[in-house]
C-alpha cells in the first residue's frame, strides 16, 4: 500500500455499511460491485432519514421556516458538489437524475445548437452506452456522423489519432474519464487541451472517476463534466452536470414547468438564469441532501487515502487473478482505477456470476452497457469485480477462491 498517506481504518469504516454484515446464500456478503453502485454509509442514510422525518417540504417556493430550511440544505448540497469538483460557481452546477440525464441534457441543448448536417461528434471506443446513444440520436436527427478514438489491446486510447480525427467538422468531443469496464484512467486534461487547440468543446463522463480521483474541472478546463451520486456512496436518482457558465447561459431550457421560470403569460414565458432554468419541477431534495452527506463522508476520509487503499486492492487482485490458468483480464492500462474485468476460458460470464453469487460474492456479469467495447475485444460479456475503500484483501481472497471453485465445477 502507498505509505505516503495514512492508511484508512477499514475495520471501522465497514461498520458504517450494514449490507456488509448480511449473509447471502449462507455466506457473508462480499460486495465487489461498486462500479455499478456504491454502498451508502450510515451517515448518508441517517441524513436523508432526518430530512424525511423532520424537514420534509418543498424548496424555493415558500416563506415558511420549513421551506426556507429545506432550501438552505438543498443549496448547501449544491455548494458541496461545486467544492468537490472545483467548479467556480454554484451557478455552474445543475441537478440531474444522474450521468445519463446530464449527457442527454447537453446533447439536446448545446448539441442541437451546434451540430448540423455533415458535422462530426467524436467519442472513444470505451464509452458507456450513456455516452453513445444520446450522441447517436442527435447525429441521426441532424445528419451528423459519429467518429471513434481507437484503443490499444491494453485498453489505452491511441491519442496520436486525434490529429486526424479532429477536423473542422468536429463540433464536440465526449469522453469517459475512467472506463467502467477496463478501469482505464484517460488523460482527459491532455485530450481537452488538444481538442480546445482546434476549437472543439469537450464533455467528460466522470461517473467512474469521482469515486476514485480528485477532480478539478477548472484545472481540466472541461466544458462539461457529469457524474452520478450512486457511484460515490450517495443515493440513486441524483447526479450533477457541471457546465462552463458561458455555455449554460447560451443553452435553452430542456424541460419546461414550475421552478424554472421568472414569469408566464399565455403569450410568453421568461426563464430563470442557470442553474434554475434547467431544473423544472420539484427536485429530488432528499437525494441531493444525501449526496451532499456522501461528499462530506468521502472528504472526511480523504480521497488520497481512498485512492491508496483501492490501488493496493487493485494490485493485489490483479496479481492473484492472473495466476489462475485460463483467466484473462481485459484492460491493462498503465493508469487504472480499481476495476477488473475478466473472462475465463470455457465459462460464460453469466455462469461465472451465478456461481460467484452462490459463494456470497457480488459482482457484475454482462456487457456493462458497453457493447461496442465488448465487440472490440471479441467477447459477448465479462465478469467484473470493482473495489471500494471498504473492501479488504480478504474479500479478494474469497473472490479468487470462488473463481477457482467455479473453474473446478466446469472441468
Amino acid at each position: 500500500m502507498n505509505t505516503a498517506v495514512q492508511p484508512l481504518d477499514v475495520t471501522a469504516i465497514r461498520r458504517d455499511f450494514p449490507l456488509l454484515s448480511r449473509v447471502l446464500n449462507g455466506k457473508p456478503v462480499i460486495y465487489l460491485d461498486s462500479a455499478v453502485s456504491g454502498q451508502m454509509p450510515l451517515p448518508v442514510i441517517e441524513r436523508m432519514t432526518k430530512y424525511e422525518r423532520e424537514e420534509h417540504t418543498n424548496v424555493h417556493r415558500g416563506v415558511s421556516t420549513l421551506s426556507q430550511e429545506a432550501t438552505d440544505h438543498f443549496e448547501a448540497a449544491r455548494e458541496k458538489v461545486r467544492s468537490f469538483i472545483g467548479a467556480g460557481s454554484i451557478k455552474e452546477i445543475i441537478w440531474t437524475r444522474g450521468t445519463t440525464e446530464a449527457i442527454n441534457l447537453v446533447a439536446q441543448t448545446f448539441g442541437r445548437m451546434h451540430v448540423q448536417a455533415g458535422d462530426e461528434i467524436l467519442l472513444s471506443a470505451m464509452e458507456h452506452h450513456a455516452n453513445i446513444v444520446p450522441w447517436q440520436m442527435l447525429a441521426q436527427e441532424k445528419g451528423a456522423t459519429l467518429k471513434v478514438i481507437p484503443i490499444t489491446d491494453d485498453g489505452e486510447l491511441i491519442l496520436e489519432s486525434l490529429d486526424e480525427l479532429i477536423t473542422e467538422r468536429t463540433k464536440l468531443l465526449a469522453v469517459t474519464h475512467v472506463s467502467n469496464v477496463l478501469g482505464t484512467v484517460n488523460p482527459v486534461k491532455e485530450i481537452i487541451a488538444r481538442a480546445h487547440a482546434k476549437g472543439v468543446p469537450v464533455l467528460v463522463d466522470g461517473a467512474q472517476a469521482v469515486p476514485h480521483l480528485k477532480v478539478d474541472v477548472q484545472d481540466l478546463d472541461a466544458d462539461f463534466y457529469v457524474f452520478s451520486g450512486h457511484k460515490l456512496s450517495g443515493p440513486t436518482g441524483i447526479g450533477a452536470l457541471y457546465g462552463k457558465l458561458a455555455h449554460l447561459e447560451a443553452m435553452p431550457p430542456w424541460h419546461g414547468g414550475g421552478n424554472m421560470i421568472r414569469s408566464v403569460t399565455w403569450e410568453k414565458t421568461t426563464y430563470m438564469a442557470a442553474p434554475g432554468k434547467f431544473e423544472a419541477g420539484t427536485p429530488p431534495i432528499a437525494a441531493a441532501i444525501g449526496l451532499g452527506a456522501a461528499l462530506d463522508y468521502l472528504t472526511n476520509l480523504g480521497l488520497d487515502r481512498i485512492a491508496a487503499q483501492e490501488h493496493d486492492l487493485l494490485v493485489y487482485a490483479t496479481e492473484r487473478l492472473e495466476r489462475i490458468p485460463g483467466l484473462r483480464i481485459l484492460g491493462k492500462a498503465r493508469d487504472k482505477a480499481s476495476v477488473i474485468s475478466f473472462v475465463v476460458e470455457g465459462i460464460h460470464p453469466h455462469d461465472m456470476g451465478s456461481l460467484l453469487d452462490g459463494e456470497g460474492v457480488v459482482i457484475r456479469a454482462g456487457h456493462h452497457c458497453a457493447q461496442p467495447l465488448m465487440a472490440r475485444y471479441n467477447v459477448p460479456a465479462t465478469t467484473r469485480a470493482s473495489f471500494a475503500y471498504f473492501n479488504t484483501r480478504e474479500d479478494i481472497d474469497v473472490l479468487v477462491s470462488a473463481v477457482e471453485k467455479a473453474i473446478e465445477l466446469f472441468k
